[in-house]
C-alpha cells in the first residue's frame, strides 16, 4: 500500500483551500498559477476548468498542482476532443522529493482531467526533476523567458534598457502619453478593447472578459495603461504573487504606436513594481529558441536576463494530437 494519498479536487472545501495555500504560499517555488486566486479565476472562465491534485504524507500535504483544462476550438465535437491540460509552474513539490514527484506523475496520468496532452511550464531551473518527468514519458522542449531583477538600482535598469528603447521611451513622454497604475473597471474595460484589436490581429484566442474581471476582484490582477490625449491606447495586465510580477497580456492600438505605449508601459511598471516590493519581473515567455520570434526581440530589448527552463509534453493521444495540431494551424491560418 502507498504511503502517499493523492486527491484530485475540482471543487475544494475551505478547510482544503486553506491547507492549499499554506503549502503553495510556503514553497520555495510558489507562483501565481498554482495559488488558489487563481484556481478561482479559471472557475469563471468559460473555457477553462481547473482541478487541484494534492498528495498527502501522515495527513500533512507534501505536494500540489493546479491542472487548468482548457478548450482550443470552441466548435461542436472540436471542443471536447481539443482540450488539453496545462500546468504552469508546477506540480510543486516538498524538498523537489523525487519519490513524491514520480508517485505524483503516476497518479495525474491515471486520473487526469480528458485531454489530447498535458503541457507542463517551467517557471525555473527543472534539471534535478527532468529524469523523473522523462521516466514517465513527458517529453522535454527548449522554451525561453527573460526575467528582470528589479533588486538592481533604477541606474542600473535604466543602463540594461536598449538605446534605441531609451530614446523611444522619452519621445513617449515628449508625445504626451502618461502611464497609469488604474484601479477603474471602466479602464479595465477599454483594456479588453485593446486586447480585443491586438488579438484579433494575431489570429490567437483570448479569454473572456469574465476572466480579467475575476481576477481583478480579487486584487490578483495590476493593470497598467497608457494614456494621450486623455484615450487609452495601450496596457498591460500583470499578475501579483509575493515578490513577484508577471506579464500576462499587453498591447496597444496599432493606430498609436506613433505615441510609443508599447515603450513606456514596460520601463514604467519595473518602477512600479519595484517601488512596491517586487523584487522580480516575469516577462512571461519568449518562444522557441532558433525560431524568430519578434515578441522576444521586443522583451530584450527593456534588458533582463534571457533564460530557458523549457516545457514539458505528454500526448495521451498521440495520433490524434498530430492531426489537431495541423488542424488548429489551419484554423488560425483562415481566420
Amino acid at each position: 500500500m502507498s504511503e502517499f494519498v493523492i486527491k484530485k479536487l475540482s471543487s475544494p472545501t475551505e478547510f482544503q483551500f486553506s491547507e492549499i495555500s499554506k503549502f503553495v504560499d510556503s514553497h520555495p517555488n510558489t507562483n501565481f498559477f498554482q495559488s488558489i486566486n487563481y484556481f478561482k479565476a479559471a472557475l469563471k472562465s468559460p473555457k477553462l476548468k481547473p482541478y487541484i491534485f494534492v498528495i498527502s504524507k501522515d495527513n500533512v500535504i507534501v505536494g500540489s498542482m493546479l491542472v487548468v483544462n482548457q478548450t482550443q476550438i470552441n466548435l461542436p465535437l472540436f471542443n471536447k476532443l481539443s482540450a488539453r491540460n496545462i500546468i504552469s509552474g508546477g506540480p510543486l513539490i516538498e524538498n523537489n522529493d523525487s519519490k513524491i514527484l514520480s508517485a505524483f506523475l503516476d497518479f495525474y496520468k491515471k486520473n487526469k482531467p480528458f485531454a489530447i496532452y498535458t503541457q507542463i511550464r517551467n517557471f525555473g531551473d527543472i534539471s534535478g526533476e527532468k529524469s523523473i518527468f522523462e521516466k514517465n514519458k513527458f517529453i522535454f522542449e527548449d522554451h525561453l523567458n527573460i526575467v528582470v531583477d528589479l533588486k538592481k538600482s533604477e541606474e542600473e535598469l535604466w543602463k540594461d534598457v536598449h538605446t534605441k528603447r531609451r530614446n523611444e521611451i522619452r519621445r513617449a513622454t515628449k508625445e504626451g502619453t502618461i502611464f497609469e497604475n488604474s484601479t477603474s473597471e471602466i479602464e479595465l474595460n477599454n483594456a479588453y478593447l485593446i486586447l480585443q484589436e491586438v488579438y484579433d490581429r494575431a489570429k490567437l484566442p483570448l479569454p473572456k472578459m469574465t476572466h480579467f474581471k475575476a481576477l481583478f476582484d480579487n486584487n490578483s490582477l495590476k493593470l497598467f495603461i497608457a494614456k494621450n490625449e486623455n484615450k487609452t491606447i495601450g496596457c498591460m495586465l500583470c499578475l501579483a504573487h509575493k515578490e513577484v510580477l508577471f506579464d500576462y497580456y499587453a498591447g496597444a492600438f496599432s493606430n498609436a504606436y506613433n505615441k510609443y505605449p508599447n515603450d513606456l508601459i514596460p520601463w514604467e511598471v519595473f518602477l512600479w513594481a519595484k517601488n512596491n516590493n517586487f523584487t522580480q519581473f516575469d516577462f512571461g515567455g519568449a518562444g522557441k529558441p532558433n525560431i524568430k520570434y519578434g515578441v522576444r526581440e521586443y522583451k530584450k530589448k527593456f534588458g533582463g536576463e534571457l533564460v530557458n527552463f523549457g516545457r514539458f509534453e505528454f500526448a495521451h493521444f498521440p495520433f490524434l494530437f498530430n492531426i489537431l495540431s495541423k488542424l488548429f494551424k489551419f484554423i488560425q491560418k483562415i481566420k
